[in-house]
């Protein structure tokens, strides 16, 4: 296993970071274990989880599974999106983040998380505020690095520029949405964290499995989030996407390589990306992601699979900005 520095931090992980979202929703104690030992046979070390997952269910099996291992592994968590009725459950206020942290080393059962996510961008809360407090859970050690998702290049700035003018701990990491289908990352976030030397963790390689191959002209699987989960049909109900799908399917198919192991292996490709999030419902689904670490993908094969879908807009009109060609 090749490791990769997060960012500045000095922190080794592997290229592939493991998404616990399924345990406890689509996969129970025993196939979480399974899809656990499975990674960590092949030397998986990074994991992903969120208060969020299951109502906390993942933290907690998560955390059972880790018990023997703490602190071989490097672990994620989350704050910001609602956990209860209550108006104060949700949010990045002061009062919100301590208590959730707390809450999610309970269930976690470490006396520590290493990346610290807010989850989601409030607009109720300064930005100030949201960063004095995770330089407070620094200070304690309760995370050991502050990290966002979610958040538009613009706030992730601001509140580097905050951290640097009121000397608090920084954004580390990033996690933002990244696939063939869905490139707008490479717009200004990836070149931000590069030119800031911040970690970058992408959630959703596989498109919601649209980029798996089953969806092809004249076919569509019984079940998958695109089929049952609203929120994933209209992220990726656009004709171009599918479009591209189908391009992408036939180039693997070429190439006689697995959708998903490619997918995944393009993500993973991108130079300012430290590790894709895979997760899986069980096992079986889990090894077609795990095989992009056996895929070699070079910068051509990547341009070439770049090509296959539409190059998002520059962040500027000014085209020889970017370019420095002035004449």
């Amino acid at each position: 296993m090749d490791y990769r520095t997060v960012g500045s931090t000095g922190v080794q992980v592997s290229p592939l970071c493991f998404g616990t979202m399924s345990f406890g929703a689509e996969a129970d104690e025993e196939t979480s274990a399974a899809m656990y030992r499975r990674v960590r046979e092949l030397g998986i070390n990074f994991f992903d989880t969120a208060n969020v997952y299951s109502g906390g269910r993942s933290e907690e099996i998560l955390g059972k599974l880790a018990a023997g291992e703490r602190d071989d592994l490097v672990i994620t968590s989350k704050v910001g999106f609602p956990m209860g009725a209550d108006p104060n459950t949700q949010g990045l206020s002061r009062r919100h983040i301590m208590q959730s942290v707390e809450a999610s080393l309970a269930r976690l059962g470490t006396d520590r998380i290493d990346f610290y996510f807010v989850h989601t961008f409030d607009e109720r809360t300064p930005i100030e505020q949201t960063l004095h407090a995770l330089d407070d859970l620094q200070q304690q050690g309760k995370i050991l690095y502050p990290a966002v998702s979610n958040w538009a290049a613009w706030q992730i700035a601001t509140a580097l520029g905050v951290a640097a003018r009121e000397g608090l701990a920084r954004f580390e990491l990033i996690q933002p949405m990244y696939n063939l289908v869905k490139r707008q990352a490479e717009v200004e976030l990836l070149p931000l964290a590069q030119g800031e030397n911040l970690g970058v963790i992408t959630y959703s390689p596989l498109g919601g499995g649209l980029l798996t191959g089953k969806y092809r002209a004249g076919q569509q699987p019984a079940g998958g989030r695109l089929v049952e989960n609203a929120r994933y049909t209209d992220r990726y109900g656009a004709e171009s996407d599918r479009v591209t799908a189908e391009r992408f399917a036939a180039f693997a198919d070429d190439a006689g390589v697995s959708p998903v192991a490619l997918a995944v292996a393009w993500a993973m490709g991108h130079p300012g990306v430290t590790a894709p999030i895979v997760g899986a419902r069980n096992v079986e689904q889990l090894e077609g992601s795990l095989a992009a670490l056996e895929i070699d993908m070079t910068a051509e094969i990547r341009d070439q699979i770049s090509a296959l879908s539409p190059t998002p807009p520059p962040a500027t009109d000014r085209a020889e900005v970017l370019t420095g060609k002035w004449g």
